[in-house]
């Protein structure tokens, strides 16, 4: 921590464990609905500012400093509602970064998940493994995050941005795979994330001149209609992966069928040419015993309609066109799947097929 700041900064940041004071802790006779704290670096040098900003942001996430910023000042304020389980932030700030590293999360016990809504400026997130998704909220949205997962955030300009800090509990009690929502966005666009827009608008505008009573009632209210709009999105999600799954297995049923006499076929010919995951395609097919019994199931089922529809070819000669190794190995696998040898269901099929 940089030394030099005011006393005001110098004090909250000390305190960095003790930041967030909930209301359970906060001493006095009479309980309170919530803390409210501001933080600005306003008051402080101009090379202090970027820095002070950082140490305060640091209890949980690694803000890199440039020499523009120790230059050229930096604008940073928060106010901090502490709710008994739950917190609110609106942040205002100039251009910066902020990352959540995997050294970060191993080593602190921050394991919320945080709601961040646009209201100025532009915002980009990477996240997941490389920050393969990348989300950008040029216009007003709300980004889900993860802080169990790692991200890197880039306010590449102005920013006014609030933020709902909520347990991991209380997401995951109503959004299904609720880890799966890090790094993504919903827009204002139906009629419950519209209702969100203006419960934020009313927290933006008349915030300050509300009972305490009210701002608990208005945050909270928020924080369950984003749940409600993240909540309805992933079953949305669900529907879709569905969907998505069936087609996939269809593609993957196809090919198995047209390509049943060709001794290429096998799980690593499958793996190699959908590229799905391993444990993914093992799934798909999981309620036949897996992929190889599922391409040795079919296999077995056209050499039963070939044994009838040829009843002049060789049995080993079917066999062998459906890839079997052997004739033994045909036979037992048949008798296995049918009750009976291949001869023997032959002769009761063509015997089934004669007229009376």
């Amino acid at each position: 921590m940089s030394n030099g700041y005011s006393q005001a900064v110098s004090r909250i940041i000390a305190s960095q464990q003790q930041r967030y004071v909930y209301p359970s802790e906060f001493c006095g006779s009479a309980p309170v609905p919530f803390v409210h704290q501001h933080f600005t670096v306003a008051n402080e040098a101009r090379a202090l500012q970027a820095p002070a900003w950082s140490d305060y942001v640091g209890r949980i996430l690694d803000v890199p400093i440039n020499r523009s910023q120790v230059e050229s000042g930096f604008r940073g304020e928060i106010d901090s509602y502490v709710l008994s389980d739950m917190i609110y932030l609106d942040c205002r700030t100039d251009p910066f970064a902020q990352v959540r590293t995997a050294s970060r999360i191993s080593t602190d016990g921050v394991r919320n998940y945080v709601f961040h809504v646009a209201v100025e400026g532009i915002i980009e997130t990477a996240t997941g493994p490389g920050r393969q998704r990348k989300s950008a909220q040029f216009v007003p949205g709300i980004l889900a995050l993860d802080l169990n997962q790692t991200m890197h955030m880039v306010r590449p300009t102005y920013a006014r941005v609030l933020a709902f800090f909520l347990p991991r509990a209380m997401v995951e009690a109503e959004i299904p795979d609720a880890e799966s929502i890090h790094g993504r966005v919903i827009g204002y666009t139906s009629p419950l994330t519209r209702l969100i827009l203006d419960h934020l608008q009313m927290l933006c505008r008349r915030l300050p001149a509300l009972s305490p009573a009210e701002i608990e009632t208005t945050i909270r209210v928020c924080a369950q209609l984003i749940i409600a709009a993240f909540a309805k999105q992933a079953r949305l999600g669900e529907k879709t992966r569905a969907a998505a799954h069936a087609a996939v297995r269809n593609e993957v049923q196809g090919y198995i069928n047209v390509n049943l006499h060709q001794r290429k076929l096998s799980p690593e010919s499958v793996l190699g040419l959908f590229r799905l995951p391993r444990a993914s395609l093992y799934r798909m097919f999981e309620h036949e015993g897996g992929l190889g019994a599922y391409i040795r199931n079919c296999r077995l089922r056209a050499a039963a309609d070939e044994l009838v529809e040829f009843p002049k070819m060789a049995i080993m000669e079917i066999a062998y066109g459906l890839c079997f190794s052997s004739a033994s190995d045909f036979t037992r696998a048949f008798r296995r799947s049918y009750g009976m040898s291949p001869q023997d269901f032959r002769a009761l099929a063509l015997d089934m097929l004669l007229p009376d």
